[in-house]
């Protein structure tokens, strides 16, 4: 693998407490090249403008992918990822569905963890203090045929985060209308038209005083499935629900975190259809106790109201929620504070 180092680092003109999500980058990035059929000419460099020519397929017909994940340093200054072969295996997912060309894991596992050992100084420690990892894969082809790229360029890059969420409440809306995603279609890949479409919806939602859109299925709109760009969890009585997957719905690892997790501190749990009928029934006999997105940025998102057909729901606080003791021990896994039952933790060594 080829290195080449940035001449200057731009460390020192970051201010790690006032960090806009997603807007500032590390010194460097991995780069790996598609062609002739296979993946070649792996490198880290400085991170930085690349030219394309305005052709290139992945602009036109939108065939793209990219994963979400995070990087921890503890107290003792050791480097974590959180289940990084669940994002792994995500990606050749999503570029499968897409028609990309599957990524050799050893490819992907070097360049990271390299990319990270050299950029390790822009990894904060402490709890809410992270490096947000974007790899990506797009169509590099310079053609305009309504076919699959013959070439494809795959690229890592990081920046520094702080903890991500919404200031004071968060209220969402239930679609009633708009659907995230159809049978038989990319839902459950990370594609990049997964959330380009997302956009309008969300914002005919905010002109409703909403942050958020809880999404609906495609069919009759009646059962609950994602909540914005997060999965999303439903607390009645003692009992957390989330849907099942299905071709709508992200596999998220957070989601599936969750999920093992709540089992192993005995919190009943089902994973199966629910219904908006069924969440606002809960809720006029006060059964319903919260509502709580789940992602990789976020982590959990506590949600303080729902909107449905022109009708307002709020959901009161309540004391030891399931949202604050889920997030409290996943947490606590990824910056190494606990130990680690389920293997979840990698070390960046």
């Amino acid at each position: 693998m080829e290195i080449i180092n940035s001449k200057k680092s731009k460390l020192k003109n970051v201010d790690f407490n006032n960090l806009s999500f997603g807007t500032f980058f590390s010194d460097h990035m991995f780069m790996c090249k598609y062609s002739d059929g296979s993946w070649k000419n792996p490198k880290i460099l400085p991170y930085g403008s690349i030219s394309l020519d305005p052709s290139i397929s992945s602009l036109h017909y939108g065939q793209a992918v990219f994963e979400g994940m995070k990087a921890y340093k503890d107290s003792k200054g050791k480097v974590w990822l959180f289940r990084p072969e669940e994002n792994f295996g995500r990606m050749n997912k999503s570029s499968l569905r897409l028609n990309i060309p599957e990524l050799p894991k050893d490819l992907f596992f070097k360049g990271l963890t390299n990319l990270l050992r050299i950029d390790s100084e822009w990894i904060n420690p402490g709890i809410g203090n992270s490096l947000y990892i974007r790899p990506f894969i797009f169509a590099s082809s310079p053609n305009l045929q309504a076919a699959p790229s013959k070439e494809y360029m795959f690229f890592i890059i990081c920046c520094p985060v702080k903890s991500y969420g919404y200031e004071g409440r968060v209220d969402v809306l239930i679609s009633e209308k708009y659907s995230r995603a159809a049978n038989g279609g990319v839902g459950y890949a990370k594609a990049a038209g997964n959330y380009a479409a997302q956009f309008y919806p969300t914002s005919l939602a905010e002109k409703e005083g909403c942050n958020q859109i809880i999404w609906t299925d495609a069919n009759n709109h009646e059962y609950l499935e994602e909540a914005g760009t997060m999965n999303v969890f439903f607390r009645i009585n003692d009992t957390l629900i989330t849907s099942p997957l299905n071709d709508r719905i992200l596999d998220g690892v957070t989601r599936k975190s969750i999920i093992q997790l709540a089992d192993s501190l005995k919190i009943k749990t089902e994973v199966r259809p629910i219904k908006v009928e069924e969440i606002i029934s809960s809720h006029k006999k006060g059964e319903l106790k919260e509502i709580f997105g789940a992602g990789t940025a976020v982590v959990i998102c506590p949600i303080s109201s729902f909107k449905f057909n022109d009708k307002k729901y709020e959901i009161s606080q309540v004391k030891n929620s399931f949202a604050d003791i889920l997030k409290e021990k996943i947490t606590s896994i990824q910056y190494n504070l606990i130990d680690d039952p389920f293997g979840w933790r990698f070390p960046v060594n």
